[in-house]
């Protein structure tokens, strides 16, 4: 689908920056209160206007423009609250590249913080007063750390905003690094200019239907790209207000989440798919009467697979409240393309679709109904909007698939961003994809797998976890949803299922956490039995092994994705957290951990050997 600009408000035609845009809001509405933040997730205790946002920017801004120079990369560690925002501003008015990222918790590794500032060759970092103190106990550990210039911002004197000169920027000007999650390897920094931002803030309103009217209710990480470009620049894109609160909040108390869409009338909120299923885990009947729902217009569910029993089970719960089903918003999207991808119309019910799960696996897609047919129900994440164009390619070929094929996600137009900082062989193989039979491109290969029908696009899983066994692919969020469903002692979301290799075979292994309250009474026989079962009857696998995890120990990335390939490299070295464990054949399972480990080893030797030389 391809919608005219001239639909919109004009805003991205008006504005080349972001600091244009913001200063705009500040002329125009003033005393227009932007941002409320909700301590403890209830309680207003602090808000912005948009007069106070580009004031306090400004001041930031002109104390970095006496420290460094323009084009510099300034690290913001910040807790979730409004200091975050007018740090990212304050950079933005500097004309110095935002590296958002969340500050390293107690006792907590810092080696992808370290990687981050190492790739992004970052020169001053924004920071609280308390950051900076629990930071500095751990200068000794990371000496580079105090070679960088600290900028504190809680307490700077908003009359420096008097000081502060314009930068030369335009639309191509880099705004920020967008750190991927890390998922499937090492952090990479994904360069979004101001053009990237404001183009897809213009997808995302039009896809939404926003308006001036709309209400924004959000608990995203601010550091995390959903968080930042969806719920703070899309309001501001709007020039409406937006209520936020602390992740940490939404996750101890999500009927929080809830209540404040109640309150504060929002029209659109959202998260990926494990917070709709934690409301229906953690609200209890008696919340239900103190909530209505009925003004939620737009609930976008992206950044994981979206799962249609999540939907339904919602909307089950939620309908007593005025939930529509219709209100739900699957969409999909990533840092690459700054943020929105592809969404359907927001006045339309979620379309979910059954295929027929063996030819799935081969890559063929056959619609289908019959439930004897193994069938594989799959939520639709819309279709492209403005200029973007999406289509499937084979990923080996590089040519365009079949319209009956699975292949790989390929995206161009005016959100996809610039590259990956200082990783100029990635960026070629990622951004620039051309179709090898008729030139066209380029094209952003997403790495995710996905087919298009009736014009929508449906996401099946990530190419480099697919997991290949008897030459049939097998998607590992399939797996771990029959997983995680088996036994009422096992935790939801909180898996990980790979393939290994034994003599010569591809083998399945999965990790899996234990709910805390089963971990003294867990039954480990009854559990591998029931996790063995299920995946023989839905999936027709046997399991090589099972480890169960300690509650919360599961490797994930800073927002909440499972590090698959971390879990794996734990299995093999057996530095995974566990309560207990299950194998085909133990002895095998110890030669084979063995020579893994030897391998690991090696491999690791080899490589410090090319940097001695």
């Amino acid at each position: 689908m391809t919608v005219s600009l001239n639909n919109s408000f004009g805003i991205v035609d008006r504005f080349s920056t972001l600091i244009d845009l913001l200063s705009y809001r500040a002329r125009t509405q003033p005393n227009q209160i932007a941002y409320t933040f909700l301590q403890d997730g209830e309680t207003e205790s602090n808000w912005l206007t948009y007069q106070e946002l580009d004031r306090q920017a400004r001041s930031i801004a002109a104390q970095l423009q006496r420290q460094t120079v323009i084009g510099s990369r300034a690290l913001m560690l910040y807790p979730s609250g409004l200091e975050v925002i007018t740090a990212f501003f304050g950079c933005l008015y500097a004309g110095i590249v935002a590296v958002p990222a969340y500050p390293p918790r107690r006792n907590q590794k810092m080696s992808r913080l370290e990687a981050i500032v190492e790739n992004a060759q970052a020169t001053v970092v924004l920071t609280t007063r308390a950051v900076l103190v629990n930071i500095e106990r751990r200068f000794a550990e990371n000496p580079s750390w105090a070679e960088m210039s600290w900028l504190v911002t809680d307490n700077l004197n908003d009359d420096l905003a008097s000081d502060w000169y314009e930068p030369a920027v335009s639309c191509d000007t880099l705004a920020f690094l967008q750190y991927t999650s890390g998922s499937t390897g090492a952090p990479k920094g994904v360069m979004i200019s101001h053009g990237n931002l404001l183009h897809n803030e213009e997808m995302i309103k039009i896809a939404y239907q926003h308006t001036e009217k709309t209400i924004f209710v959000g608990w995203l990480p601010l550091f995390h790209d959903m968080g930042l470009i969806g719920n703070v620049l899309q309001p501001l894109y709007l020039g409406i207000p937006c209520f936020l609160m602390s992740p940490e909040d939404f996750l101890k108390k999500p009927i929080r989440w809830l209540k404040a869409i109640s309150r504060y009338k929002a029209t659109t909120s959202g998260g990926p798919n494990f917070a709709y299923d934690l409301c229906v885990r953690k609200v209890t009947p008696e919340h239900l009467a103190s909530i209505d729902l009925s003004s939620w217009q737009v609930a976008f569910n992206g950044a994981e697979p979206v799962r249609s029993d999540t939907l339904e089970q919602f909307t089950a719960t939620f309908s007593p409240c005025g939930f529509r089903r219709e209100a739900f918003y699957p969409c999909y999207g990533m840092a690459e393309t700054t943020l929105f991808v592809s969404g359907g119309l927001p006045t339309d019910p979620p379309i979910i679709r059954g295929f027929e799960g063996v030819p799935l696996e081969q890559n063929q897609v056959i619609i289908t109904t019959d439930e004897q047919k193994l069938i594989r129900k799959i939520v639709s994440c819309g279709q492209a909007w403005l200029d973007e164009k999406i289509l499937i390619a084979d990923p080996h070929s590089l040519t365009l698939c079949e319209t009956n094929q699975v292949g790989e996600i390929w995206v161009a137009g005016s959100h996809v961003a610039q590259g990956y900082w200082n990783r100029s062989k990635e960026t070629e193989q990622t951004y620039r994809a051309y179709l090898a039979d008729t030139g066209e491109g380029p094209f952003l290969r997403t790495g995710d797998l996905g087919f298009i029908y009736d014009g929508e696009l449906f996401v099946t899983g990530r190419l480099k976890d697919v997991i290949i066994i008897r030459g049939r692919n097998h998607y590992p969020q399939d797996i771990e949803l029959t997983v995680e469903t088996s036994d009422q002692a096992l935790r939801p979301g909180s898996g990980a299922a790979f393939a290994v290799t034994v003599k010569g075979i591809e083998r399945l292994v999965v990790v899996q956490e234990v709910e805390r309250t089963y971990l003294r009474k867990l039954d480990l026989s009854q559990v591998v039995s029931n996790i063995r079962r299920a995946v023989t009857a839905e999936h027709s696998l046997q399991l090589y092994a099972i480890v169960l995890l300690k509650t919360g120990s599961i490797p994930k990335t800073s927002s909440g994705k499972i590090r698959r390939h971390a879990c794996r490299a734990g299995f093999f070295t057996g530095s995974l957290d566990f309560v207990g464990d299950w194998c085909e054949n133990p002895q095998n399972k110890m030669n084979f951990l063995s020579l893994q480990a030897k391998v690991e080893s090696v491999f690791k030797e080899v490589v410090l050997q090319g940097k001695r030389t």
